[in-house]
């Protein structure tokens, strides 16, 4: 079985209850579990009539559980962030740096990364103590946009890997001129002796550089990121039998194909085995496999509810994918 997995789908479909179910059934079976709720409209912790925070809360024998708040990780972000400006630029204090990163807290792609980082320390910080965490995630939109951040970043990246190397190529070019040319030196450290020096500051090999060496480290990171999606997560999104449901699992499905992070299965819910919109869902999904949870009247009302609900054969497919 994976370490990971993510629960996609529609606004309202049924992916609380559904991972909830699937992490509360392994944790019968003996599997340490802890399932994540990413969704900023969260309510994993009225499922398990619980008060969840941004730190794991048992939830049952075997099962721990937590809500992540995104105001706390996008600070953490704008933090870490302004740090690292004021420690790598010099040129930093040629303007705000306090103002940039509080307009930068509006940004698009700012809730994006908070989400990238949180899922990465979770599986960085718990991922030891347990045998699968589930994640619970946001609507489509933000979960497709928090995906397909380490691909679009690692591009960025890549090409500011580039025009770092050019100025460091430009750097040595000044040394073969001038052996002597002051490469690595701060304003603090000038004196009158060194006026007419040429003011080249910075290092002008990669492996001193730490711009270049940041940039390699944030690129190394997005890889880590991008294999876990690709490769160490099982994903399946959430679906009802009607037409809206089943077009944005669609477009889930041609997102990820995008990014090369396979959908693993389609959990159709508020459904019979045999009952309305599977032979449509299956048509429409080919070779994915398409798994009914039931059709529970009145939704669940006991944490032991969540012990009814069909969940075999998807948890049957995610033990598969591990063993592959």
């Amino acid at each position: 079985m994976k370490k990971i997995a993510f629960f996609l789908g529609k606004g309202g479909v049924g992916k609380t209850t559904i991972s909830s179910a699937v992490a509360y059934q392994f944790a019968k079976e003996g599997k340490r579990v802890l399932i994540v709720s990413l969704d900023p409209a969260h309510n994993l912790g009225d499922v398990f009539q619980k008060s969840l925070a941004n730190t794991p809360r048992s939830l049952d024998a075997n099962l721990e559980g937590m809500e992540i708040d995104l105001a706390v990780w996008v600070e953490k972000y704008l933090k870490e962030s302004r740090e690292e400006i004021k420690a790598n630029y010099m040129y930093q204090s040629a303007f705000s740096v306090d103002a940039y990163i509080d307009i930068l807290k509006y940004s698009p792609g700012t809730e994006e990364y908070a989400v990238l980082w949180a899922i990465e320390y979770v599986y960085k910080e718990y991922g030891g103590r347990c045998d699968l965490i589930i994640f619970d995630t946001p609507p489509t939109a933000l979960t497709l946009r928090f995906l397909a951040m380490p691909s679009i970043t690692r591009l960025w990246v890549r090409e500011l890997s580039r025009l770092r190397e050019k100025i460091l190529q430009k750097r040595q070019t000044i040394l073969r001129i001038n052996p002597k040319a002051s490469i690595v030196r701060n304003l603090s450290e000038e004196t009158e002796d060194a006026q007419d020096e040429p003011k080249v500051r910075g290092a002008a090999k990669k492996e001193d550089d730490l711009i270049y060496t940041k940039l390699s480290s944030i690129a190394s990171r997005l890889a880590e990121l991008q294999r876990l999606f690709s490769h160490e997560s099982y994903l399946a999104v959430v679906v009802n039998p009607d037409t809206l449901s089943v077009a944005e699992a669609l477009r889930i499905r041609q997102e990820l194909g995008k990014l090369d992070v396979r959908l693993n299965s389609i959990c159709l819910n508020k459904t019979t085995e045999g009952g309305e919109g599977r032979q449509n869902v299956e048509k429409n999904f080919g070779d994915c496999p398409v798994f009914a949870t039931g059709l529970r009247q009145g939704g669940i009302g006991e944490v032991s509810q969540l012990a009814e609900i069909q969940a075999g054969g998807l948890k049957n497919d995610m033990k598969r994918f591990g063993q592959e």
